[in-house]
């Protein structure tokens, strides 16, 4: 890789980082995974650079990459996800009513199947139209479509999820209930 090509792919990962460790966070549910499946994401990337570069859109080739690297994790292991109950505590000041909405809307992640989360994930939290979600996961328009009504129907009827904050748009509460790590 050139000099030239190695500070464009720096930035490219500087722009993008905070972002790919949310979206790696909300598919795992630990920060540790999540840290993992980013970084290994991007080392995937940087041996295809070419390729990412000259895609019609780079980061929808970068979340494709993301989103088989973490179904990869589990055709190796031969084993089934299994998502902590309770979000990890962070550092920073929080309110109470915060902590527990985010606690509450991570334990209702956690249950749904691998592909409803990505596909609510995608669609909701990374605010991506369904043709691009489709790409990512290499399904049709309509399976993202099945998938993320069957994904925010359970999370509708998750008891844990009670009160008017859940019932308003599904990402309207994500920006303030899952932060970057970074």
């Amino acid at each position: 890789m050139s000099p030239d090509e190695a500070a464009q792919f720096h930035e490219f990962v500087q722009a993008r980082w905070a972002r790919l460790v949310r979206t790696a966070y909300l598919l795992t549910g630990d920060h540790g995974e999540a840290e993992d499946l980013a970084q290994n994401t991007l080392v995937r990337v940087y041996g295809a650079w070419h390729r990412v570069q000259s895609a019609d859109s780079p980061d929808a080739y970068l979340r494709r990459m993301l989103v088989n690297a973490n179904a990869a994790r589990f055709r190796k292991k031969r084993i089934t996800q299994l998502l902590g109950a309770e979000a990890p505590e962070r550092g920073e000041a929080d309110s109470a009513d915060r902590i527990g909405q985010r606690d509450a809307l991570m334990r209702a992640l956690a249950q749904l199947p691998p592909k409803q989360r990505a596909a609510v994930v995608l669609r909701y939290w990374d605010d991506l139209p369904e043709t691009e979600v489709a790409e990512i996961l290499g399904c049709s328009v309509g399976t993202v479509k099945s998938q993320a009504s069957k994904g925010l129907a359970k999370l509708r009827a998750d008891p844990g999820l009670d009160g008017p904050q859940w019932h308003s748009s599904p990402h309207e509460n994500s920006e303030e209930l899952v932060h970057d790590r970074s």
